[in-house]
């Protein structure tokens, strides 16, 4: 009992210090959540690092003509599979082509599908499974077994499948693929945060004064139910890109001419053994990628969940 009134009393005193919102003085102002969440990403090493790396991708995927002057589909069949030579340090693939020169470029399609694909299951997911949690009934039920249907499909076969029958050469029925595989999930997530947020007090508060269900949901419950939605997308953003770069290795993603990780990667498995190089560097690639949309959504959910601080 004493131990446990000492231990009491020093987390007492460690939040006085510490201030309401986990990072104000006894004199400062409290923060928000999400105020407080930035103070602590700021000087998290993780999400520094994560976000440079992600800026850099992001900002080579529309312009990679800053670092990569050549052409990714202009080829020279006597180079084929050539080492590193002056001005062209990743050496070529077996066509010829610029493996430096088609990596940079292949950052572009795999940004795109990845912000795209996640976009498109956030807002899908979060909006059914905002309403089904916030007004229940049969529409509850209903969108829960419609998700159970959907988490039982395989990913990578229900990917031969629909994508074996599509013959656009762009990023969007793969965009679209994902996020009908990819919204249950969410939907699940803010489900659960919905159903917990409404319960809270100054939501029945506003339901006493008068406010209708369409306010409710937006000011006082959407705002405290997107947390976990966040952090959820920003960590599948890194699966998103893994699952395009093996569809697209299998065939059935992305698809010539369109540059991208998982083609080349799928041109040089074979060659691994006479020029190694040419699967090496889009692997890198696409693995620091995977990597830092990953460490991101770490970053993010320490940040946002009080509970890991």
């Amino acid at each position: 009992m004493d131990l446990a009134l000492e231990e009491a009393e020093s987390l007492e005193g460690a939040e006085e210090t510490r201030g309401p919102a986990g990072g104000a003085g006894p004199g400062e102002r409290a923060r928000s959540l999400w105020s407080d969440a930035w103070h602590q990403l700021r000087r998290n090493p993780v999400f520094v690092i994560s976000s440079l790396m992600i800026l850099f991708l992001i900002v080579i995927s529309i312009w990679p003509q800053l670092i990569a002057s050549g052409d990714p589909l202009q080829c020279d069949l006597s180079k084929s599979q050539q080492g590193s030579s002056p001005g062209h340090p990743f050496g070529y693939d077996t066509q010829g082509c610029d493996v430096y020169t088609r990596t940079v470029y292949g950052a572009r399609a795999s940004i795109t599908v990845g912000i795209c694909a996640t976009l498109g299951a956030a807002l899908l997911g979060s909006a059914l499974g905002g309403l089904a949690g916030f007004f229940g009934s049969w529409g509850d039920a209903l969108l829960s077994r419609v998700a159970d249907i959907f988490f039982g499909i395989p990913v990578v076969l229900g990917g031969l499948v629909f994508l074996s029958v599509v013959t656009s050469t762009t990023v969007w029925p793969v965009v679209g693929f994902i996020v009908l595989l990819g919204w249950p999930q969410v939907s699940r997530i803010a489900r659960g945060s919905v159903i917990t947020a409404k319960q809270n007090d100054y939501v029945h508060a506003a339901r006493a004064l008068g406010a209708g269900n369409g306010r409710m949901l937006l000011r006082h419950v959407a705002p405290n139910a997107v947390a976990p939605v966040i952090v959820v997308a920003t960590i599948a953003l890194g699966t998103y890109i893994s699952l395009e770069a093996t569809l697209s290795f299998l065939g059935v993603g992305l698809r010539p001419p369109t540059v991208s990780w998982g083609i080349d990667i799928s041109n040089a498995a074979s060659q691994i053994r006479n020029a190694p190089h040419m699967l090496l560097w889009p692997a890198g690639a696409l693995s620091l990628t995977v990597l830092a949309f990953i460490m991101l959504g770490d970053a993010v959910r320490d940040a946002l969940d009080p509970k890991l601080r």
